[in-house]
């Protein structure tokens, strides 16, 4: 069972309140232990795990991390005949995943409608739908109000094509409210690491370090993804298209932070009941 995050915060800060955990501040990072435990026993502790941390935050790895998924994705595209991809990468046979490889972005402007940010992909179907992807490598679950989903709808939405979010996990509440207003998302439930961080991972998915047992090493996507990009994705991008133009100003408001995340779940749910969006009353 998944639990929200803003009851585990709620919870840590009574535990603290009540002095059965303290807590540890190196640098930006705050470590989190029982009051009762030996001081010893905890420096020995954050020696082991300080390090495995510390590399996962290191800046070329996060590019790189970032770019593992991308490239599975890229690859999955590629195997299906039934969707034009715009951008990708240009030297992914030229050298190994320990440096960063050469991307060439998708067009930040389609028709007239031109947004700053630049979305990981483009893909258009038969049909002549555009869809935008982004895609998130990380550990943190994608709820509906962060801000990775906001810059996706904002993005899409100013550009005028259905989005696409795939990353590790997303709540079923994102899946809801998203999929209900044309969107289209995708868990690949692991994590993946480049090929040349494979000793990293095996420390990160060390049960008795970070324990982050979803990570998986390489950049080829699975079963699951080229399922997802081959034989679901161009049709999802055709059937959601009607729902995403009935819903894209609510989508373009979220996005641009113009209305909250409490007024737009709000505004989704008595759009699709057909009652007075402005408020529950008759």
């Amino acid at each position: 069972m998944r639990v929200d995050p803003h009851i585990l915060t709620d919870a840590r800060k009574e535990l603290e309140q009540q002095g059965v955990i303290s807590t540890v501040s190196r640098g930006s990072m705050r470590w989190y232990h029982l009051t009762s435990a030996d001081q010893a026993d905890v420096t020995a502790r954050l020696a082991q795990l300080e390090p495995v941390h510390e590399a996962l935050r290191e800046d070329n790895f996060g590019k790189r991390l970032g770019q593992t998924l991308e490239i599975a994705v890229y690859r999955a595209l590629l195997t299906q005949p039934e969707l034009q991809t715009f951008g990708g990468y240009l030297d992914l046979d030229a050298h190994n995943d320990s440096r960063l490889y050469t991307k060439e972005e998708p067009p930040s402007s389609i028709s007239g409608r031109t947004h700053r940010g630049r979305l990981d992909f483009l893909v258009s179907t038969r049909a002549g739908h555009f869809a935008g992807i982004e895609i998130k490598n990380v550990r943190e679950w994608m709820y509906p109000n962060r801000d990775e989903v906001r810059e996706l709808l904002a993005k899409c939405t100013t550009l005028d094509v259905v989005p696409v979010l795939i990353a590790r996990r997303i709540p079923y509440v994102t899946f809801k409210l998203l999929t209900a207003c044309g969107a289209i998302v995708h868990q690949t439930y692991n994590q993946l690491f480049p090929n040349a961080d494979s000793d990293l991972a095996a420390k990160a998915k060390d049960k008795t370090l970070l324990g982050y047992h979803d990570i998986r090493v390489g950049n080829a996507p699975d079963a699951r993804l080229t399922k997802f990009a081959v034989d679901n994705l161009p049709q999802l991008i055709d059937k959601q298209r009607a729902a995403f133009d009935g819903f894209k100003d609510l989508l373009h408001g979220f996005g641009t932070k113009s209305i909250s995340y409490a007024e737009f779940a709000a505004r989704v749910r008595r759009r699709l009941a057909g009652t007075n969006e402005q408020g529950d009353w008759d």
